[in-house]
Parts: structure tokens; C-alpha cells; sequence
């Protein structure tokens, strides 16, 4: 005879703990997806934000065309699942360039630099391996962070990727991070971007090297790459979860906040606040956009009550605003700022519908771990 365990439910997790609505994570998903499908755009995710082959298999059996990474244990987890990446993190270093060329050779592997200094040591690492390797060149729209600054750089390493196989010019990669307007005022920032694209494209293409790929990446932008001419893939990473920024932005609204930290209010004994168990060891402590002193998150069911300030294990509650007065032992679900930050933190993620717990999985592309094949 077959036995079924019974359902645990919400109130039975040890706190802090993170939860995923999975029933706004299949909206999340399915949303990104049939945006990208109408307005043509390759969807590559980028898997920063889960962490999570189930999620990744996801993404892939809606459409997207691959994944994109930003560390190599990334690139070795999620291999198992997709055999098309994207290492959107320049490799420099023997040990991590060893790394990533050691990644099972039946995946497709696409690498973005911004530099001869990059470019060079992968290639003959490449070379001696026999491995073929995709480069993007990285290109500068305003981040100030990676990226060629102008399109003669752009060009410069363009034609020396040509000249090193078995490296292949693919094309460019730009990340508009710095787009952190509101969805709605977001034009001049489009604008400025679609002219800083455009001369990169047309200096490539008076060369003969028109890009195949013009990658874009960032959640609170990516709604709006179809109006960038030229660009054909996206790779945003927050949407999955969204998190309060994403709000704030005008990129989602307050019920496609798929992630929250369960937590417990462990004191009142001061007026005017309430302490829980989550401190920035939970939820991070990444401010809002702008710079707003708007705290580390909010009560998911009670905006007006933000996390005020934090400790290591204490969150403050700012109850000023709000007439609610919880009690000790009550518990509460906070929308992190920043929920990438939150699924790195955690080892096992917690699917919930209503009050029910419906599945775990462990977070297993975060942290750094070697395999036994790279150690030096």
C-alpha cells in the first residue's frame, strides 16, 4: 500500500525562510515569454536570480533560446539543463578561464569581454583545447560598469576574435542597468541608448561585421527592448521572482511578487515597532532605487509597514504608519528589495500555494564550489 505524507503547511517552517507563490512564478514566466514571442525577441534569462535548474527547465520549455550566467558554477550547474550559455561575466584568471573551458564540450558556450586583455588567454586556452568558444563584445550604454566605451573599440575587438579560432565573432552584449527610471519615464533613457546602439552597429556593419546577436539584458528595461532597433535577445533575471525595486520601477505590480521571507515577530517590547527574525542575512541590505531611505522591504499585506532597519538576525518593523499591532510569535511575509540577493542567501527555496508548502528545491548554482575536475 501506498502512504502519502501529509501537506505541511506555512505555519510550520522554521523562520526565516524563503517562499515562491508558484502560481505568480508561472505568471512571471509565462509573461516574459509571450512578450518575447510577440515582439520577436530571443529570451536568454539569466539564471542569477534562481539559481535553480527546475526553474531554468522552465524558462527553456517556454521558449528560451538559452540561459545566461554570471559565475562558472553557474555555467557547470545549469549545464545539466540547457546546452546553450552565456557567460555574461568577462573570464580573467588562468584558474577561472580553466574553468570554464573544463564545461561539458557538448554545450554551446558564448562568452562576453570587453577587453584584448581578456580575449587573448581565452583564446589560446581555447585553442589548446579545442574547444570552440562564442564571443559577444560587451559595450558600454551608459552602466559605466563593463564595456567598451566606444565603437571603434568595439570594432578593434570584433576583428581580433575573427582572427583567433577556434573563437567566433557572435556579435554584442549590453546591459542597461542604469535605465532606472519608472517604466513610464523611461523614453529619454531609450532614446540615449538607441543612438549609443545604433553607432556601435553601423561602425560594425560599414566593417563587414554585422553582429548576429545584439544582446540586451536588465528586468526593468526589458519590457521595452522591442523599441531598441537592432537589439534580437533579452536576458533579464529578476522577473521570475520581481521584488519590491521591480515595483518601484513600474516593471510589475505587488501581486507578481513571487518571492517573500516568512518571518517571525520576536518582540514589541519598544512602541512603535516590531522586531522579526529576518536581519540582512535574510534579506540582503540593498536600498531602493534612487536612493530612497525606504527601508530593506516591506510586509507583503501591509505595504505602509516597511524594514526599517536591520541587524544581522533582527528586522526592524516601522509600525508608525499603521494601526496594526502584531503580536509576538505572529508571523509575516516580506518582500525583499532585492530578491536575487534573498535566493543567494538560502540554500532550499520553499514552493507554496495559499498556506500549503507544495515543493522544495535547493538553490544549487549559488556559492562557488569547485568541482573536483578544476582544482588546480
Amino acid at each position: 500500500m501506498l502512504h502519502s505524507s501529509p501537506p505541511q503547511f506555512i505555519d510550520q517552517l522554521e523562520t526565516p525562510i524563503p517562499l515562491v507563490d508558484l502560481d505568480r512564478l508561472a505568471h512571471n514566466l509565462d509573461r516574459m515569454a509571450a512578450y518575447c514571442a510577440v515582439h520577436g525577441l530571443a529570451l536568454r534569462p539569466h539564471v542569477k536570480t534562481h539559481k535553480s535548474p527546475r526553474i531554468a527547465a522552465e524558462q527553456l520549455r517556454l521558449g528560451a533560446r538559452g540561459l545566461t550566467c554570471a559565475t562558472p558554477r553557474e555555467l557547470e550547474v545549469m549545464a545539466g539543463v540547457c546546452p546553450d550559455l552565456l557567460l555574461a561575466h568577462p573570464p580573467v584568471g588562468a584558474a577561472k578561464v580553466r574553468r570554464v573551458l573544463g564545461l561539458d564540450p557538448s554545450a554551446r558556450l558564448t562568452v562576453a569581454l570587453d577587453s584584448l586583455e581578456a580575449l587573448e588567454p581565452l583564446a589560446e586556452a581555447a585553442d589548446a583545447a579545442s574547444r570552440p568558444v562564442d564571443v559577444y563584445v560587451e559595450v558600454d550604454v551608459g552602466m559605466r560598469r563593463v564595456g567598451v566605451s566606444t565603437p571603434a573599440d568595439a570594432l578593434a575587438i570584433a576583428r581580433r576574435v575573427r582572427a583567433l579560432p577556434p573563437l567566433a565573432w557572435r556579435g554584442i552584449a549590453f546591459y542597461p542597468g542604469h535605465v532606472r527610471q519608472h517604466l513610464s519615464r523611461q523614453d529619454e533613457a531609450l532614446a540615449t541608448l538607441r543612438a549609443d546602439l545604433s553607432a556601435h552597429l553601423a561602425l560594425l556593419g560599414d566593417a563587414g561585421l554585422v553582429p548576429d546577436v545584439v544582446s540586451g539584458g536588465s528586468t526593468p528595461a526589458a519590457w521595452r527592448m522591442h523599441e531598441v532597433t537592432g537589439v534580437t535577445e533579452v536576458r533579464p533575471g529578476t522577473y521570475v521572482y520581481n521584488d519590491r525595486a521591480t515595483v518601484e520601477l513600474g516593471a510589475c505590480g505587488w501581486e507578481d511578487c513571487a518571492l517573500t521571507v516568512l518571518a517571525t515577530v520576536i518582540s514589541t517590547a519598544v512602541p512603535g515597532q516590531a522586531v522579526i527574525d529576518a536581519g540582512s542575512k535574510a534579506l540582503g541590505r540593498e536600498p531602493l532605487p534612487g536612493g530612497a531611505d525606504a527601508g530593506y522591504g516591506c510586509v507583503l499585506d501591509r505595504l505602509d509597514v516597511p524594514v526599517v532597519r536591520m541587524s544581522e538576525e533582527h528586522g526592524i518593523l516601522d509600525l508608525r504608519a499603521t494601526d496594526w499591532r502584531p503580536r509576538v510569535g505572529d508571523v509575516v511575509r516580506i518582500v525583499p528589495n532585492h530578491a536575487c540577493i534573498v535566493v543567494h542567501l538560502n540554500d532550499v527555496m520553499q514552493g507554496v500555494r495559499g498556506e500549503v508548502v507544495e515543493a522544495t528545491w535547493p538553490v544549487t548554482a549559488r556559492g562557488r564550489t569547485m568541482p573536483q575536475w578544476a582544482t588546480p
